[in-house]
């Protein structure tokens, strides 16, 4: 099979379902080799194949058809090659659904004690034994390849809040060749029987037309799908809102959206307003580890005094297995005493939560009902009912 002919049969990759009459919200499917995913779809983060305190079935049970995992992580250990004997990623973990992973490129931002940005690929320390380490946009393809993942993304640059306008730019610009080299070592893959599919990043910080001018040089390659990067990196709640509507706006309507890297409820709904489809965040495991659980009315901390004697379930609104059988008491007792049992219990609930909302976004989306949902759901998690969103 052709390059050109795997590009082509695939483009009924995406399906929008339904458009929401009020908003830019959608309704749609991804056809993954590993079943059907429904969107706008929240994506638990595996970052070392699992995802922490779950197990698969765990993730089954809640209704989950896509997780991430890090492919800088699972490069680094158990390696590539470990993996590529047991079969790939899916036979290594047992998950049987879809994986989306990512490139690597924002652990090297974030993790890598060193790190050199070159036109050839990111140079790193390993965070783990220090040893040094060159990722290049084909390794990047080529070790989601072996992983073989049902989304792929491209290796790219990400830059922080408050980056100057002259780094920006170099970063979307070696961001911007490196999709070209991804595109080509993605393309030489898909003719040696991969099918999985690529997406590509915008970057340009908090620039403008340094955002315009990538989407556009994303455009030139037909991938699949695009992702919004360097949202999310420190910048105020309302500049995210601002760059995320100004960089949805320029996107295809035909083609999935996918922000990287948010995961608490108004972060989602802000999103699947601007038509975005796709998020993933550590956010929801990793709070319910430290004790904070998700409720209707806000974030609850476990570990507050006031819960000794609680002995409500953590939402009296969730269906989740936690809420219909355990009371904040018994959860704050299994938090202060250190029992695993506790990051299992609320991480669960916290996935459940989450996913039962964007459970709950799509019915609205295609009622035509999407923003009196989100100010409804607003006003009583931000705000306890007090006042507008």
């Amino acid at each position: 099979m052709s390059s050109q002919s795997v590009t082509l049969a695939r483009q009924d990759f995406f399906t929008i379902v339904h458009a929401d009459s009020g908003s830019r919200a959608r309704r749609g499917t991804l056809a993954l080799k590993h079943g059907i995913v429904e969107t706008p779809v929240f994506m638990p983060v595996g970052t070392n194949g699992t995802v922490k305190a779950l197990t698969n079935e765990d993730l089954e049970e809640i209704g989950f058809s896509i997780i991430l995992a890090n492919t800088y992580h699972l490069y680094l250990r158990p390696g590539t090659e470990v993996i590529g004997k047991a079969g790939d990623l899916r036979s290594f973990t047992q998950w049987k659904k879809n994986y989306l992973t990512d490139s690597g490129g924002f652990q090297i931002f974030s993790l890598a004690p060193f790190r050199k940005i070159t036109e050839e690929g990111a140079a790193f320390r390993s965070h783990i034994d220090g040893s040094y380490h060159l990722l290049t946009p084909e390794k990047a393809v080529e070790i989601q390849t072996v992983l073989n993942s049902d989304i792929q993304m491209q290796l790219d640059v990400c830059t922080p809040w408050e980056t100057p306008e002259k780094n920006a730019r170099n970063a979307l610009e070696i961001t911007g060749r490196w999709l070209k080299r991804a595109y080509e070592s993605w393309r030489h893959s898909a003719d040696n029987g991969y099918h999985g599919s690529l997406f590509s990043i915008v970057q340009g910080n908090f620039y403008p037309e340094l955002r315009r001018e990538s989407v556009e040089k994303t455009l030139e390659y037909n991938t699949p799908g695009i992702a919004i990067g360097g949202l999310s990196v420190g910048e105020p709640e309302e500049v995210f809102r601002e760059y995320l509507h100004f960089t949805s706006c320029l996107l295809p309507e035909e083609k999935p959206r996918y922000v990287m890297g948010i995961g608490t409820p108004e972060y989602i709904l802000w999103a699947i307003e601007e038509g975005i489809d796709m998020f993933d965040c550590v956010f929801p495991t990793r709070v319910g580890r430290n004790g904070l659980v998700l409720t209707h009315d806000g974030p609850v901390s476990l570990k507050k005094a006031e819960n000794t004697e609680n002995f409500v379930p953590i939402d009296t609104s969730c269906s989740c297995k936690v809420c219909k059988t355990y009371s904040r008491a018994y959860m704050r007792h299994l938090f202060k005493t250190r029992e695993i049992l506790c990051s299992m219990l609320a991480s669960y609930h916290n996935l459940y939560f989450l996913n039962n909302l964007v459970l709950n976004a799509r019915s609205a989306i295609s009622r035509n009902k999407f923003m009196d949902f989100k100010k409804a759901f607003l006003n009583r998690y931000l705000y306890k009912g007090d006042k507008n969103e």
